[in-house]
C-alpha cells in the first residue's frame, strides 16, 4: 500500500463543524476508572487508504461568489494531490507528525425520536432510514509511535464556509503536537463533499480526480457517519487508520455549527454507543442541530437545549465572548461531569484561527503578541475594524489537556466564573479599559495592551460579525499602565501565573507569553 503524500499544505482555508446494534463489547473506563455500562458498538465501515493521487487538470479551480479562484495561487496555497481541509502552513514533520487520509464507506442510518425532545437533552432515539455513503477522514499522528500519549482528538469538520474546516485543530494544534495526541478530522456532513455553504468549496469540485467517488446521502445520516468513522479509528477491523497505535482515550470536539451537531450527538446518539470518553462543545448557541431533516422526516430540537446531565463522561462547553449572548437561554450550571468556560475578550473566531495560527509550531513566543489587522482571511475576508486577536486558543489548549487529565485520573477540570452581565442580561459589564468582566481571564485581559471584544464589527458582514474587534492602547495609555518595561513584565508574569493556577492556561503557553513580554516593545525597548 502506498504511503500518504505528506507534503506541506497551505494556510487554513476556512471562510470564517446507524448506530446499527451489534454485539455487546467490553467497555473502557470512565473518568472515575470504573467500568461503564455495556453499550452496543457502532458499525465498522470499510476503510481505504492511505489515499494518494488527484491533482489533475481539473483540480483546484472553483467558482467563489461568481468568479473563478485557483486554490493553488489565489492566497490559499493549496498543494494539489494532498488532503483538502483546514491545515497548517508548515510541514508536519517539523513537529514530529505525519498526515494521512482515508476513505470510509458503508451504510448509515438516520434517527427519529421515540418521545418528545425536551430542553433537558435527555433524549431517546431509534434508527429510521438507511443510506449508502462514502466519505473521508484525515489523520495526524506522531511519526514515532512511542510519542503517542494514547488519546485521540476527533473533530467534526465545520462546513459553514462551504468546505471542510477544523477550527479546533487550528486552536489546539500546539498542545496536540507537543502532547503526543492523534488528531482525526471527519467529513461528517454533506456540504463538505457535495457543495453548499457560503463559498461552496466541496471536495468533489476542488479535486474530482481524488474525491469524485465520495457520496454523502444528507445530514440526517451525519451522526451515524461520525460514529462509524470514530469506530474505524478506535476499534478497527481490517485496515487501521492509526497503523497500529493503540487508542486508550478518545475526545470529540466541534466548534460553531459543529458544536450544534455535537450537542445533538451527545444528547441523543452518544448514550447508545461506546465510543467517546469526553467532549469539547465549542462556540454553541442555545439550540442544537436537528436530529433529522428533509428529505428524511424532520425532527427539530427545542429552541433551548441543555447538555444532558446524566452522563459519566466529562464535557467542557467552551464559549467565546461572542457566543455568550447567543447561548444565554442554555447557560448551564456546572455539575459533576460538566464545566462551562466563558472566555472574556475573545471572539467566535479570531485572527489566530483564520490566519496567523497556521504558522505556529508552538515554540515561537511572538505568537503571544496582540495585533491590529483588518485582513482576516485574504482574499476572502476583509473587515472594517481590526478583528479580535485575543488568546482563546491558549484556553482551548488548556481545555483539551484538562479533559485528558480528567479521563486519566478522575481529577475534574476547573470551575470557571461566568461573564458578568447587566441586570437585564443584555450587555456585558466592562472594566475601566472597556474589556468585559468575569469569565475565564487570559493574560491579554489581566495585563492588557488592547480592548478586546467579541463583537463590535458593522452588522453588514456576517463573517466579520463573528470575528470581534481589537483596539490597541495608545502610547499614553501604555505609559500610564506600565511606567517601565519591568512593570509590564511583572504584570504579564502575575497574570500568567494566576491563569495557570486557575487551570485555564498551560505552563508551556505561560512560558511563551512570559518570554515574549521580555522581548516585546511594549512599555519600552526589549530587555537584554
Amino acid at each position: 500500500m502506498e504511503t500518504a503524500n505528506t507534503a506541506n499544505h497551505g494556510p487554513w482555508m476556512r471562510i470564517g463543524i446507524a448506530v446499527l446494534l451489534a454485539v455487546l463489547t467490553a467497555c473502557s473506563n470512565s473518568s472515575n476508572n470504573q467500568p461503564r455500562a455495556q453499550k452496543p458498538q457502532a458499525v465498522n465501515p470499510m476503510v481505504e487508504g492511505p489515499i494518494t493521487g488527484g491533482g489533475g487538470d481539473d483540480c483546484c479551480v472553483v467558482n467563489v461568489s461568481g468568479f473563478p479562484v485557483d486554490l493553488r495561487i489565489d492566497g490559499l496555497d493549496y498543494e494539489p494531490a494532498t488532503p483538502f481541509y483546514t491545515f497548517l502552513n508548515f510541514d508536519m514533520a517539523e513537529v514530529g507528525y505525519v498526515e494521512s487520509e482515508y476513505f470510509i464507506s458503508g451504510t448509515a442510518t438516520s434517527y427519529i425520536a421515540t418521545d418528545d425532545l425536551g430542553s433537558d437533552g435527555i433524549w431517546s432515539i431509534e434508527p429510521a432510514d438507511a443510506a449508502e455513503y462514502k466519505t473521508r477522514i484525515v489523520v495526524l499522528r506522531p511519526i514515532n509511535a512511542d510519542d503517542f500519549n494514547g488519546t485521540v482528538v476527533v473533530e467534526w469538520f465545520n462546513v459553514t464556509g462551504g468546505l471542510d474546516a477544523g477550527p479546533d485543530l487550528l486552536q489546539m494544534h500546539t498542545e496536540l503536537t507537543r502532547g503526543g495526541y492523534v488528531y482525526v478530522g471527519i467529513s461528517a456532513q454533506s456540504v463538505g463533499i457535495e457543495g453548499g455553504g457560503a463559498f461552496s468549496l466541496p471536495l468533489k469540485v476542488v479535486d474530482p480526480q481524488r474525491y469524485g467517488s465520495l457520496n454523502h446521502p444528507g445530514d440526517s445520516f451525519a451522526y451515524d457517519i461520525f460514529s462509524q468513522a470514530a469506530q474505524a479509528v478506535r476499534n478497527p477491523m481490517g485496515m487501521d487508520p492509526l497503523e497500529g497505535l493503540q487508542v486508550q482515550r478518545m475526545i470529540a470536539v466541534g466548534q460553531s455549527q459543529s458544536a450544534s451537531r455535537l450537542a445533538t450527538y451527545v444528547n441523543a446518539v452518544h448514550p447508545t454507543v461506546e465510543l467517546f470518553d469526553a467532549f469539547v462543545i465549542h462556540g454553541r448557541g442555545s439550540r442544537s442541530a436537528s436530529l433529522s431533516q428533509d428529505p428524511q422526516v424532520s425532527v427539530p430540537t427545542p429552541d433551548t437545549v441543555f447538555i444532558r446531565d446524566d452522563l459519566s463522561e466529562p464535557i467542557i462547553t467552551l464559549q467565546a465572548e461572542t457566543d455568550v449572548p447567543n447561548s444565554l437561554r442554555a447557560r448551564q450550571a456546572d455539575s459533576e461531569n460538566y464545566r462551562l468556560w466563558e472566555v472574556a475578550g475573545s471572539s467566535h473566531t479570531d485572527l489566530y484561527t483564520t490566519l496567523t495560527g497556521t504558522n505556529d509550531r508552538g515554540d515561537d513566543p511572538a505568537f503571544a503578541d496582540i495585533k491590529e489587522q483588518k485582513e482576516a482571511r485574504p482574499p476572502f475576508i476583509f473587515c472594517a475594524i481590526p478583528v479580535n486577536d485575543g488568546q482563546i486558543h491558549y484556553v482551548a489548549n488548556a481545555a483539551i489537556a484538562a479533559l485528558d487529565h480528567w479521563i486519566r485520573t478522575g481529577e475534574a477540570a476547573s470551575f470557571a466564573p461566568r461573564m458578568e452581565l447587566s441586570e437585564d442580561g443584555t450587555e456585558f459589564v466592562l472594566d475601566s479599559f472597556g474589556n468585559a468582566r468575569g469569565g475565564v481571564r487570559t493574560p491579554s485581559l489581566e495585563a492588557p495592551v488592547a480592548v478586546l471584544r467579541g463583537g463590535g464589527q458593522p452588522p453588514a458582514d456576517p463573517f466579520c460579525g463573528l470575528l470581534g474587534t481589537t483596539e490597541l492602547f495608545d502610547d499614553a495609555q501604555l505609559a500610564a499602565l506600565y511606567p517601565d518595561k519591568q512593570a509590564y513584565i511583572d504584570a504579564i508574569d502575575r497574570a500568567s501565573d494566576e491563569a495557570v493556577a486557575a487551570g485555564f492556561l498551560l505552563l508551556a503557553d505561560a512560558t511563551l507569553i512570559k518570554t515574549r513580554a521580555r522581548t516585546s516593545d511594549v512599555a519600552g525597548p526589549p530587555t537584554q
